[in-house]
């Protein structure tokens, strides 16, 4: 699985299965965990920075190398799909403090994400062979989705109205998290059609925004929240 480090704004550099990759350490301090990059290359260690001014100009690069504009759609769509990973993260959190026990799904599907995230970065038109190879993305990932999706939905009532996005602090956050997928997925799809991206890519976001929709009614039931129902204002 190719992986990646992220700066706030976007999806940053792609390290791949190599022996020269970072390794993240953590070290205790007095007030917390404090992060270190070390490069290990040659039986050398060193600590580089995390910023490099590469981007100062207004330009980032992509796994194969190109320089684009950063408002260019590769750099949208990985933008888009961290602040996905990102809203997910939170949700993961609330979920975790009312004790359910489909957090690893999210911790999965966090993972799944930085998979998309390199293989949208990895335009199939300027891509090498070793490119394509690191970041290909398989379909198991949306069969994964899919079976959670039905699990969940045979142990939920029908839904037979329209729900707002409710249900306690857990189901909101997770369909917050829903509607920042449903971005993700109209900011890949023209990457996609272009044929610069694997067709699963966009097939994984269609269903996450499901099976977000999907376990956010099964948090809400679960706590015993009521969702609110839409209705028609007199």
């Amino acid at each position: 699985m190719a992986s990646m480090i992220t700066k706030p704004s976007h999806l940053r550099c792609i390290l791949t299965r190599t022996s020269k990759c970072l390794a993240v350490t953590w070290t205790k301090t007095s007030f917390g965990s404090e992060r270190s990059y070390a490069s290990k290359t040659d039986g050398e260690s060193r600590i580089p920075k995390i910023y490099t001014k590469t981007g100062d100009k207004g330009f980032s690069s992509t796994y194969t190398g190109e320089r684009r504009p950063k408002e260019d759609h590769v750099f949208e769509a990985l933008g888009t799909t961290d602040e996905l990973s990102s809203a997910i993260g939170l949700a993961r959190e609330f979920c975790i403090d009312k004790g359910h026990t489909f957090t690893d799904q999210l911790d999965k599907i966090q993972c799944v994400l930085q998979d998309v995230g390199s293989n949208i970065a990895t335009p199939q038109s300027s891509a090498r062979e070793i490119h394509i190879k690191t970041t290909k993305f398989s379909s198991q990932p949306v069969a994964d989705l899919e079976g959670w999706i039905d699990e969940f939905t045979e142990k939920l009532p029908p839904l037979t109205n329209f729900i707002l996005p409710s249900g306690g602090k857990s189901s909101a956050a997770l369909h917050i998290a829903r509607t920042v997928c449903r971005r993700a997925e109209r900011s890949v799809s023209p990457i996609v059609r272009s044929g610069e991206a694997d067709p699963d890519v966009a097939k994984y976001l269609n269903r996450l925004s499901d099976y977000l929709f999907t376990v956010a009614r099964y948090t809400a039931m679960k706590e015993g929240n009521e969702e609110t129902i839409y209705k028609r204002p007199e």
